[in-house]
């Protein structure tokens, strides 16, 4: 499998899954939110944070009719984006605290604006979110920009995903696939992680799983059915507004995931062999095992007999399997129960 870099964690088959905080629109335009979800993001495990980066002029218009009754403060879905909007500048000071807080920070973009911006503040990454798997100008810019992309599949058909790789592919760009369902909440049975293993066959890159499920043990199967990738929207409580939070896990679940990848990590990449496990436990094994030593003490000149010989710790004397070379033999002094036997305590035979 073809792997790349994000920043300077390696994603692939072989590392650790990349996971990524979506934060989208839950910060509902508000900057002093979007800094706290950055936070928010480090503290909970996540390798990258990501938010989306809209421009109203660029990308939409006054016919979009999509979630209008959910924010009755906008009258249009324009007006929506527009609120959403970050200047340059605010968008550099977001940048720059995630460096400062030590998380990579990502951002879908959907405009040519919005790529030509991201790219100035240096972002590592591309997302395009589904709905953008067609927009040709828009994978193009990424793609001129020599950084990875990662393609959501969510409200993609095969053709269309298909469409999309080879595009990467002729502009020779690094990429991995995302598995997505664009419901929300995404019901247990239309996830699809068997597309999972799909995806890796029919494009040898690393694959991942956006989910929208809102129950963090999807992301930690997809993980253990060999996604490189996460993805999980991140909300600050239940009860937060926004029409995402059903679909978002609470800092403790994200962390909850997080770990659960480490784990996942450490069991998918060692192989050990157990007889060089065992050499390098020799020392322990000697501590727990058990050694020849007598029932009863005994007394110089005694004949041991099999009824005199018990087993005892430590397991550093003369073991069990050599207990016919003790039968019969002859006491040279005194001896204790208490301590183990040793050929030395015998008088040398014939």
């Amino acid at each position: 499998m073809r792997e790349f870099k994000i920043g300077n964690k390696a994603v692939g088959e072989k590392n650790k899954p990349y996971v990524i905080a979506e934060i989208a629109q839950a910060h509902d335009g508000s900057l002093g939110y979007a800094h706290s979800f950055i936070s928010l993001a480090k503290n909970s495990g996540a390798d990258a944070v990501k938010f989306q980066t809209h421009f109203a002029r660029e990308e939409t218009t006054k016919d979009e009719g999509f979630r209008i009754d959910i924010f009755p403060q906008d009258k249009t879905r324009y007006e929506y984006w527009k609120r959403m909007e970050f200047t340059a500048e605010e968008w550099a000071g977001l940048f720059v605290h995630a460096k400062k807080t030590g998380i990579e920070i990502l951002s879908s973009a959907f405009s040519v604006h919005a790529v030509d911006l991201l790219d100035r503040l240096g972002m590592k990454a591309w997302k395009v979110a589904s709905g953008e798997i067609t927009n040709g100008p828009l994978l193009e810019a990424m793609c001129k920009t020599g950084k990875p992309v990662l393609l959501s599949s969510g409200m993609a058909t095969s053709i269309e995903v298909d469409a999309a790789v080879q595009t990467l592919r002729m502009q020779k760009a690094e990429f991995g696939i995302f598995q997505c369902t664009s419901k929300y909440p995404t019901p247990i049975e239309e996830i699809g992680l068997n597309i999972l293993h799909d995806f890796i066959e029919q494009y040898d890159c690393p694959v991942g799983l956006s989910d929208h499920s809102g129950n963090p043990y999807v992301p930690i199967i997809a993980m253990a059915r060999g996604a490189s990738l996460i993805e999980a929207h991140l909300c600050l409580h239940p009860l937060q507004f926004g029409p995402d939070t059903t679909s978002s896990l609470t800092p403790d679940q994200f962390n909850m995931v997080c770990n659960a990848r480490d784990v996942l990590q450490t069991l998918n990449s060692f192989s050990v062999q157990k007889d060089e496990i065992s050499k390098s436990l020799t020392s322990t094994r000697s501590l727990f095992s058990k050694s020849l030593a007598l029932v009863d003490s005994q007394k110089a000149g005694t004949m041991i007999t099999n009824e005199m010989l018990t087993l005892k710790k430590p397991g550093n004397g003369i073991k069990l399997e050599q207990k016919g070379e003790v039968i019969g033999c002859i006491l040279r002094n005194d001896k204790s129960s208490e301590q183990l036997l040793k050929f030395e305590d015998f008088e040398k035979q014939g």
